[in-house]
């Protein structure tokens, strides 16, 4: 169904068989579509800031409540203007809930801090779900902590992000079909109520311009998908998250859930697959209808050493770069002029920055790869205009599939 009043339009520019070239007005601006969002967890992508990504050209980042909730708090980036006066970032802000990494981190020992090698017994809890919400316990100091679908859709207007995400559950893949199915039914419960608490919002004034996407779900069967799909369409949000895929299920099984959601949700709204930054996966999910990606992997690849390329990954560390003049990036310069993060320094000199363990290599590695996949959904938009995706998606399949 449609939403009324939506602070979200999305125009369908150009279509190549399911594939979608579009652009997302909301109440900041416009951005293009398909796009990726490099993830700025705690209101920063590691090693980046405002300015790198209006050097890179980003249109939207995402930010994490569960992290900012725990850390600096909502009240303080409420009090310093919101994510955008806190960071110092104009463009667009999309905050993901917090579902995921409450479930995510409530499984393992010592949530985020497990590297660490500390005592985890304070964090050992596992996150306890009731219809209600979710108790859970901050990765950070193991204090006890409570979310209700109300509360993460204030929160969120309180960070002042353009777009924000209900409260879902994720369920880690492979798991029983009977616990899929009632992670589902559960989500389905606080879209509702996520709906109804920004309905609030927006007839008060306090959320006026920001937009509100419901999260499908199901696993990978594709009767719960597209059941999951209807559901939320017709409880109407301004566009549609699908989640808890690229969670453990092979791409054979990511495909046809993916294809059973996108084909019942809503034409005009925008749709974004979560957690997706494989570049195949990526072209996949453009073939399917997806218009929007977020995912960590260029900054957790840069940290590690790893480029992405036209030719595939490549490991800087690796000895047969220690003296290798080759720049990391040899394509001429972006199609808007814009030099290529990684074609100023050459191979052997970011080996040598990563074996002395200097930070300034992660941050260009990071850099040129979240450059590389801005690339990737450009190529895709100008291959759905000129009707050539299929053979885009073909070319990219051969290096990534």
């Amino acid at each position: 169904m449609s939403v009324p009043d939506s602070p979200l339009v999305f125009e369908l520019l150009a279509s190549d068989g399911s594939a979608r070239r579009g652009q997302v007005t909301t109440a900041r601006g416009t951005f293009q579509t398909p796009v990726f969002m490099p993830v700025g967890t705690r209101g920063a992508v590691i090693h980046l800031d405002a300015t790198d990504y209006e050097q890179l050209g980003l249109e939207v980042v995402l930010a994490n409540t569960y992290h900012l909730l725990a850390r600096p708090g909502i009240d303080v980036v409420e009090a310093l203007g919101g994510l955008h006066g806190f960071s110092g970032w104009n463009g667009h802000f999309l905050t993901d809930s917090g579902g995921f990494q409450i479930m995510s981190l409530g499984r393992r020992p010592g949530g985020a801090n497990e590297p660490s090698g500390r005592d985890s017994s304070a964090h050992d809890a596992k996150s306890k779900v009731d219809d209600e919400g979710v108790t859970f316990r901050s990765t950070y100091d193991g204090s006890q902590m409570r979310l209700t679908p109300e509360d993460a859709v204030d929160a969120q207007r309180r960070l002042g992000s353009d777009i924000q995400m209900a409260l879902d559950i994720c369920p880690e893949l492979p798991a029983p079909p009977d616990e899929v199915r009632e992670a589902t039914e559960r989500t389905h419960l606080w879209a509702a109520r996520a709906a109804a608490a920004m309905d609030v919002a927006r007839r008060d004034g306090t959320a006026s311009g920001q937009a509100l996407f419901g999260i499908c779900q199901g696993g990978i069967d594709p009767g719960l998908r597209r059941g999951s799909a209807e559901t939320l369409a017709s409880i109407g949000f301004d566009g549609y998250g699908i989640g808890g895929l690229s969670v453990g299920e092979s791409r054979s099984e990511m495909g046809p859930a993916l294809q059973a959601a996108t084909d019942v949700l809503p034409a005009d709204r925008p749709r974004y697959l979560m957690g997706v930054g494989d570049p195949a996966r990526i072209v996949d999910a453009v073939a399917a209808g997806v218009d929007m990606f977020d995912c960590v992997l260029p900054s957790r690849l840069g940290r590690h050493g790893t480029a992405l390329t036209p030719q595939g990954r490549i490991n800087i560390r690796n000895a047969r770069f220690a003296r290798d003049a080759t720049p990391l990036d040899t394509r001429d310069d972006g199609a808007d002029g814009r030099p290529r993060p990684g074609a100023r320094f050459s191979r052997g000199y970011l080996r040598h920055l990563m074996s002395v363990n200097e930070p300034t290599a992660s941050r260009i590695l990071t850099l040129h790869n979240i450059a590389f996949l801005n690339d990737l959904v450009a190529d895709a938009r100008a291959a759905i205009e000129a009707g050539g995706f299929d053979r885009f998606r073909e070319q990219v399949n051969e290096v990534w599939g």
